[in-house]
């Protein structure tokens, strides 16, 4: 029984390292049939693999594809775990709460939506809120929800200024100090990020998971 626990635990790993859906598929199923705890599999192998993604696209070693198909295997394997999680009455551990959308006008999702993965595989929970969303509902949803960070995606330079609404919409409403308001999308910047007064600027999902485990000091 030992073994094969950590021959499942570790082909998790390995499928995730190698892009195999197959495997992730193959191996998630195996542990679901065994006395494995899935909660362990996912803090131990699945998301120490994705941060391993994650270090080897930011020092070049991988791309966007690799990034976006490492992504994919992980919620292979995590919709194939999910239910015996719940079932026992686990979860991941939630080392904080980020509100992610893609601010009113834009309805560019592929890069929000890499972004959201990414940080929910790195232990936190994630609210997806989707596109061309206005400014007051990230604060309603932020407040719902109980959020740390607030993450704002714009993919284009006419709606850039819809990611300083929210910015200034938390002001107005005395709730700027209560989150953290981080920025990303292709024609956005550090910059841009520092006028606005964004709490931080992620340039790739690698990015705005360390961002985020920043801002949450994790």
């Amino acid at each position: 029984m030992v073994m094969e626990k950590q021959e499942i635990m570790q082909g998790l790993y390995d499928a995730i390292l190698s892009l195999d859906p197959e495997k992730a598929k193959e191996m998630a199923e195996k542990l679901v049939k065994s006395d494995i705890d899935p909660t362990e599999a996912l803090e131990k192998k699945m998301s120490p693999a994705m941060e391993e993604i994650g270090r080897r696209f930011k020092i070049g070693e991988l791309f966007l594809p690799e990034l976006q198909l490492s992504a994919e295997v992980f919620r292979i394997a995590m919709n194939i775990l999910q239910p015996k999680i719940l079932a026992s009455g686990g979860a991941m551990k939630n080392k904080g709460r980020v509100v992610i959308g893609t601010v009113k006008g834009d309805v560019h999702s592929i890069g929000k939506d890499l972004v959201a993965t990414m940080i929910r595989t790195a232990g936190f929970e994630v609210y997806d809120i989707g596109v061309d969303v206005p400014a007051f509902t990230f604060l309603e949803e932020a407040q719902n929800k109980k959020a740390d960070i607030i993450a704002l995606s714009a993919l284009l330079t006419t709606t850039m200024p819809m990611q300083q609404e929210v910015i200034e919409a938390l002001k107005s409403e005395g709730l700027r100090e209560k989150f953290r308001v981080i920025v990303g999308g292709g024609p956005v910047n550090q910059a841009w990020a520092q006028k606005i007064g964004a709490d931080g600027y992620g340039e790739n999902a690698a990015q705005a998971v360390d961002l985020v485990k920043e801002l949450i000091s994790v």
